[in-house]
Order: C-alpha cells, then sequence, then structure tokens
C-alpha cells in the first residue's frame, strides 16, 4: 500500500515539474496496474498498463496545481486503468477473449519440481475461476485480496458504495470457493 506522505511527495513532485514527477509516479504505482489489469482483463496487460499511464499523463497536463495535489494517485489511476479495460473490451467484441494469463513467479529457494507445478496447477485454476466471475465481483476481489487496498479506497475506484464493494467481494469469494470446491471434486 501506498504511504500518504510518499503520495503527498509524489504529488508535489508532479505539480512542480511534470515529467520527473511522472516517472515517479509510474515506478511507486506500475506493479498495482500492472497487477490489476493481469488478473482483471481478458486483454495483454503490460499494453493495458501502458494505456492507463499514457492516459494519466494526457490528464495531467491539462490539470492545474490543486488538482493534481487532490489526487489520491493509486484510486485515481487503477480508475483510468479499469474505464480502459472497459472501453478496450466494449471496441472488441468481434474478437475473442483471451484467457487470463498466469504471471511466472520466481520459485522460493530449494522448491522440488512437484511443488512448483502444484503452485502452477492451483494458480491456473484460481485465474480460470477468477475470470468466471462477473465483473464487477471479480474487479471488487482483485482489488481488495490481490492488491490490498482498503474497502474506501475500491469504492472510490469502482464509484459504488462502500456496502456495495463488500457485497462484491463477498459473493465474489464466496462464488471462487464453491467454483474450486467442484473442480477439486471433479
Amino acid at each position: 500500500m501506498s504511504d500518504l506522505s510518499d503520495d503527498a511527495a509524489l504529488l508535489a513532485a508532479l505539480s512542480d515539474d511534470l515529467d520527473a514527477g511522472f516517472a515517479a509516479l509510474v515506478r511507486a504505482h506500475q506493479r498495482v496496474v500492472y497487477s490489476v489489469a493481469l488478473r482483471v482483463g481478458g486483454v495483454d496487460a503490460e499494453d493495458l498498463a501502458a494505456e492507463c499511464f499514457l492516459r494519466a499523463y494526457r490528464a495531467l497536463r491539462r490539470y492545474d496545481r490543486s488538482r493534481i495535489l487532490a489526487l489520491r494517485p493509486r484510486a485515481w489511476l487503477l480508475t483510468i486503468l479499469l474505464n480502459t479495460w472497459r472501453n478496450t473490451v466494449r471496441s472488441a467484441t468481434r474478437h475473442p477473449a483471451t484467457p487470463v494469463a498466469d504471471v511466472p513467479e520466481e520459485a522460493a529457494g530449494g522448491a522440488s519440481v512437484e511443488e512448483l507445478v502444484t503452485a502452477e496447477e492451483t494458480r491456473r485454476e484460481l485465474g480460470d475461476a477468477l475470470a468466471g466471475l462477473p465483473e464487477n465481483q471479480r474487479v471488487a476481489v482483485v482489488l481488495r485480496h490481490v492488491v490490498g487496498l482498503p474497502v474506501a479506497e475500491i469504492s472510490a475506484v469502482m464509484r459504488v458504495p462502500e456496502s456495495t464493494v463488500k457485497s462484491h467481494v463477498r459473493r465474489g469469494l464466496a462464488r471462487l470457493r464453491e467454483t474450486y470446491a467442484k473442480e477439486a471434486l471433479a
């Protein structure tokens, strides 16, 4: 999670020198933006994250100092990302969706081949189950349990009340458990 004092320094840097401040913004938030892009959408995560940052830069060029200083950077970037993803999905109706990609993670020191294969299978199964959730539940679960955002920030990103976020997360997790339990029995 980003620290409020770090965000304040980042916003001050953005308002003082847009180019240098933007580079710091990207460094500070690129992992979370890419992670959400990878887990939420059925599109190329790198392209989606890059488009998000491009749109953010274009928007910042039009903002005055007071508007920049009032931003909540992570929530703002994730809102841009989700809007970009939705627009991409909407415009790609003629093309079939690409399945959620697996993220290769570095193996823990000394992990056996069997442990690595089992972990990869579990990650793929969970990724498939996550991809099968309705959009609002998938977004809420990813933002809450993958990215670790607080409910209030998810509420701002999704533009829904906090109670709705909690409901989406609860229902999404219930569906994931149900789907995973069915697959485990099969």
